[in-house]
């Protein structure tokens, strides 16, 4: 799998667009969440403008009256074209796809259909607190297999777990996080194709959460799980919500390998979840709004050398994983002994919110995730007062 170059001609950096008076605005959670005197670095909202095409196509459905309901291939047609030209994958076919309200959902319903209530579902951690809540509420059992050295998949401890999980002859899932939240991992064809081959062997059904696929640093290789040689059976999730900040207007697409029947059995009335503007908004983004994207990223990994000079400068005991891809950074706050949730000693003595590691499952213990998504006034700020914390 080759990685395409991406070019950002024209395109003004979006991370650099709004001041925090602007942001402040804004009435969703991140900006709503705490009181005014703390600054919000925490759950993965981007502050940016939204890409002009993508407030074009709404504002154009919105004049038409066009707000019903979903229909159509469009996006899954937009993500076929946006894979073969980013990641030289031909390999989202329409007909094997169906639109869902978004990955997490998605994932539920994905899991749905090939586990059962008290069936096993297999997590890396540290990993995205939901798939630890969404797992459990829908009566599934979370089975931890940790990320190994250097935070990535453990071959020897995947094989284990499956081994274990399937012993008993029942049916069990492994939800992928791909790529990684919150360590930013891109996981490479080798280890992919292990996961495939592992999950063959015991009868594993992979369902892989691919919503950061968009955000790999340029010149990564970011490799979709359904074009592993043996993953045939695999599932996976897509959605432009986290590129393109959109979030709010929910959509997404589940993708079915080639030997994967599932998607047939789906209950007709997921389809009624997606929101019709929402569709529209991320086929947008995925077909017209691209340059936009490269713009952000140009952006992302200029905060990323930007937050390890500070920290380095600020804040030497805290280690931040190199990640190649998303807009957060994982931090190892343990040598700074501030106990299991620096975090909270940043909030209440520095009046700046990153997400705990703790609901993050094994591995999360000292250690904290901060947005990079932001502008560097912010992102400078937000290290300034997490050291004031500790002074």
């Amino acid at each position: 799998m080759t990685s395409i170059p991406h070019d950002t001609p024209g395109e003004p950096d979006p991370l650099r667009a709004l001041g925090l008076e602007r942001l402040r605005r804004r009435t969703s959670m991140k900006w709503r969440t705490y009181p005014e005197d703390v600054l919000p670095v925490w759950v993965a909202e981007m502050d940016v403008p939204l890409a002009e095409p993508v407030v074009r196509a709404v504002t154009d459905a919105l004049a038409l009256g066009d707000t019903g309901y979903p229909a159509g291939t469009a996006y899954a047609e937009a993500l076929a074209a946006f894979a073969a030209e980013r990641w030289n994958w031909d390999g989202v076919a329409p007909e094997r796809t169906a639109i869902v309200p978004d990955v997490m959902l998605g994932v539920v319903e994905m899991l749905r259909l090939v586990t059962g209530p008290g069936d096993p579902v297999i997590v890396n951690p540290p990993v995205y607190p939901p798939f630890f809540q969404f797992v459990t509420h829908m009566d599934r059992r979370v089975v931890e297999a940790p990320l190994g050295a250097g935070l990535r998949l453990d071959p020897g401890i995947l094989e284990e777990t499956f081994r274990e999980a399937t012993a008993h002859g029942g049916r069990a899932a492994y939800l992928l996080c791909s790529p990684h939240n919150p360590t930013g991992t891109v996981h490479t064809a080798a280890e992919l194709g292990t996961v495939a081959g592992l999950a063959e062997r015991y009868g594993v059904r992979v369902v892989a959460d691919e919503i950061h696929a968009p955000l790999v640093t340029p010149g990564v290789p970011f490799v979709p799980y359904l074009s592993v040689p043996g993953a045939e059976r695999g599932l996976s999730l897509m959605s432009a919500s986290k590129g393109w900040n959109l979030a709010g207007l929910k959509a997404a697409l589940a993708l079915a390998g080639p030997a994967a029947a599932d998607l047939a059995r789906l209950p007709e009335e997921v389809s009624h979840g997606p929101s019709h503007v929402g569709v529209i908004a991320h086929t947008a983004a995925l077909r017209d709004a691209t340059g936009w994207l490269d713009a952000l990223l140009a952006g992302l990994r200029a905060n990323r050398a930007l937050l390890t000079g500070l920290l380095a400068d600020r804040l030497p005991g805290i280690r931040a994983h190199a990640a190649e891809a998303t807009f957060l950074a994982w931090l190892d706050c343990r040598a700074l002994g501030l106990g299991d949730d620096p975090a909270r000693v940043f909030l209440d003595r520095g009046r700046v919110a990153l997400s705990s590691g703790l609901p993050f499952g094994t591995g999360g213990r000292g250690h904290a995730r901060l947005n990079l998504a932001t502008s560097p006034e912010i992102l400078t700020e937000a290290v300034r007062r997490m050291a004031a914390a500790l002074d």
